[in-house]
């Protein structure tokens, strides 16, 4: 495409807009330099609506609805001139490439780099062993990536896989390298015909980036391979060994339960003005959920649309109540002037997201994952037989080294034993060792026990924090339940869940694809039948 500036029409602008996305799977949208959207986890929509070319995108994260009046087309990214609802100036987006802003050179020549610093590295650290077959070339077949350069150490008929990251990759790319090393050393096996032994794998991170895959690494199958965690520092190319398996206690902590029907009962004077906007015949279907003791969202099939804050006056003790519509950058402050505007959107909005609806409107398929979570909540017994589903709790608020992160869905079974929920709408190659990660938390929690004063029984965090209403949590370890579409589950799940622990009690169930109207259950897999 000619460089410059595109005041075009609104179907021209839509087709450049989708061309690009189109030609660059890996396409990221920023603004001011942050990256909004990773386009690989991602949905967008990009029309022409009544003369203006919309874009909408979503994620878990976040959704963005914005007018593109303009694009410029320069060398390294795509430069959309955009207008927010209500917003009197234009707002700059950048859609690059990729999230990582260098060049497609400068990348490809890091990599080769890093490499040679790997190769050299590995053949000091390993004496007497040779190093074989190292590359980076991408093969999309195996899910291989250029971001990860992989090989072979071998030392007679005995071999070990090896794969290694640069410190210049994203930390994303940096935590998927057990998933990537584990299909590695699976692809390795697989075409040795027995000419040599593949005994174990070894990884390498970064200097400081060792901690994620440490923790994950601690719950793979021993006996399975001989797996190992190395450190590169790449300025003085020395590897350092991680002994994951005394990596520290993992630090977690809980947000302390809070009573829902409390925050309903604040907010039922905001609930109801909310509710009056919603077609009639369509308010059977939303849900209020309470997101915390001072916030009320209303969803639809778990995509969140309106909610109600309470909140205390600057001046004073009295509580004030704040109303909103719309989700992330298009919330908007429900007042007198706009009820109209929220009215006419909630009408589109129901209209769109029904389980008839058309499956390529945005409104349909914004947030599946949030849409499956609701299925769920309503029929976990039905999917997992025993466990039970008064006490399912739905995204809890967690603290570990640092940084704050949501346990999908946790419950306990019959026998008062945790239960891990995982849910992907869409294929996620990296599914097994994220859910694990929530795993390894709420084992953590688990196992934080203490006897409160003048107590017979030590309580688990969760029973501290006020969850699951009082019911005794066992001190088992947690079960570890996935669930997604049978034609979303990435077909290199199973290979990897094939190499966790017998310690981790896994099982992924695969559902019908027509899951909005019923969860029906496909197949199911478990882990004690590897």
């Amino acid at each position: 495409m000619a460089a410059g500036t595109q005041a075009a029409s609104a179907a021209r602008l839509t087709e450049i807009i989708a061309n690009y996305v189109a030609e660059h799977p890996a396409a990221a949208l920023l603004e001011e330099g942050r990256v909004l959207f990773d386009m690989r986890s991602a949905r967008y929509s990009v029309t022409e609506s009544h003369g203006r070319c919309l874009l909408e995108l979503w994620s878990e994260e976040r959704n963005l609805v914005r007018t593109v009046v303009e694009v410029q087309e320069r060398a390294a990214c795509l430069r959309l001139m955009t207008r927010r609802m209500g917003a009197a100036k234009p707002q700059a987006l950048e859609m690059t490439p990729s999230s990582d802003r260098r060049t497609p050179t400068a990348r490809e020549a890091a990599r080769r780099a890093y490499q040679r610093i790997l190769e050299r590295a590995l053949a000091r650290h390993f004496i007497g062993a040779k190093v074989d077959g190292l590359r980076s070339a991408m093969d999309l077949e195996h899910s291989f990536g250029p971001a990860y350069v992989r090989g072979r150490l071998l030392r007679g008929t005995a071999a070990d896989a090896v794969i290694g990251v640069s410190e210049r990759e994203s930390a994303a790319m940096v935590d998927g390298v057990l998933t990537l090393g584990i299909l590695w050393l699976d692809f390795c096996r697989q075409k040795s015909d027995g000419r040599r032994h593949f005994g174990g794998l070894k990884v390498i991170v970064p200097a400081g980036a060792w901690r994620t895959t440490a923790e994950r690494m601690a719950w793979l199958n021993g006996a399975a391979a001989d797996f190992g965690l190395y450190t590169l520092d790449e300025r003085s190319e020395e590897l350092a060994e991680v002994d994951f398996r005394d990596n520290g206690n993992l630090e977690s902590r809980l947000m302390h339960a809070f009573s829902a029907g409390a925050a309903l009962e604040h907010c039922h004077a905001g609930i109801d003005r909310l509710m009056a906007l919603v077609p009639t015949a369509a308010q059977p279907r939303v849900e209020v959920r309470a997101n915390s003791s001072t916030e009320v969202g209303l969803r639809l099939h778990g995509l969140e649309f309106a909610r109600v804050r309470q909140g205390v006056a600057a001046r004073g003790f009295a509580r004030t109540e704040e109303l909103s519509f719309g989700a992330g950058a298009n919330e908007t402050p429900l007042t007198e002037e706009n009820e109209g505007v929220c009215r006419e959107l909630l009408a589109r909005l129901f209209q769109s997201r029904h389980a008839d609806g058309t499956h390529n409107h945005a409104l349909f398929r914004m947030q599946p994952e949030r849409w499956l979570e609701a299925e769920m909540r309503a029929q976990v017994e039905r999917v997992f037989p025993g466990l039970r589903g008064q006490l399912l709790c739905a995204q809890v608020p967690a603290f570990s080294t640092g940084e704050r992160g949501m346990l999908d869905l946790l419950t306990l079974d019959g026998n008062g034993r945790l239960a891990v929920i995982e849910l992907k709408a869409d294929e996620d190659l990296h599914l097994p060792l994220q859910a694990l990660d929530y795993w390894i938390r709420v084992r953590a929690l688990n196992a934080d026990r203490q006897a409160p004063a003048g107590g017979t029984r030590a309580l688990s965090a969760f029973e501290r924090a006020g969850y699951f209403a009082a019911t005794e949590v066992s001190p088992l370890d947690p079960r570890l339940l996935l669930a997604a579409p049978a034609l979303r589950i990435h077909p290199a799940n199973q290979t990897v869940l094939g190499y966790f622990s017998p310690n981790v009690q896994w099982e992924l169930v695969a559902l019908g694809e027509d899951w909005r109207r019923e969860l029906k259950v496909v197949f199911r897999k478990r882990g004690n039948e590897q």
